[in-house]
């Protein structure tokens, strides 16, 4: 039996095929339509950059959160390393994306059994 690595593999949905997108369904340039889609991530990213959070209704929100200094270790060695604090990026979906995920159609109410 053989095993192909790339069936194991989530495809990605990356910058150039949203751009490719804009240009079949919505008729723009493919110069325009890539740097349409240049244009939002930079926007996302200066936002972030400057400690704004990013809310994307139906979609979800970008936030920066500081993390504190704690120790660490090399799982190598297993020597003590500190690591210093830093900035990262969260992203938390919205109901709306995680009920659409779930096959929760969109405006009808979940419901539960009791």
């Amino acid at each position: 039996m053989e095993f192909s690595f790339e069936s194991l593999e989530t495809p990605a949905l990356t910058k150039a095929h949203l751009a490719d997108l804009l240009f079949e369904q919505i008729g723009l340039n493919k110069r325009e339509s890539k740097e349409m889609i240049d244009a939002f991530f930079e926007l996302i990213s200066e936002c972030l950059i400057e400690g704004k959070d990013v809310k994307i209704s139906g979609f979800g929100n970008f936030q920066i959160r500081t993390k504190a200094p704690r120790p660490g270790r090399n799982p190598r060695t297993g020597e003590s390393i500190p690591i210093g604090s830093r900035r990262v990026v969260t992203f938390h979906a919205s109901h709306k994306l995680k009920d659409q995920i779930q096959g929760i159609p969109i405006g009808e109410p979940e419901i539960e059994a009791i």
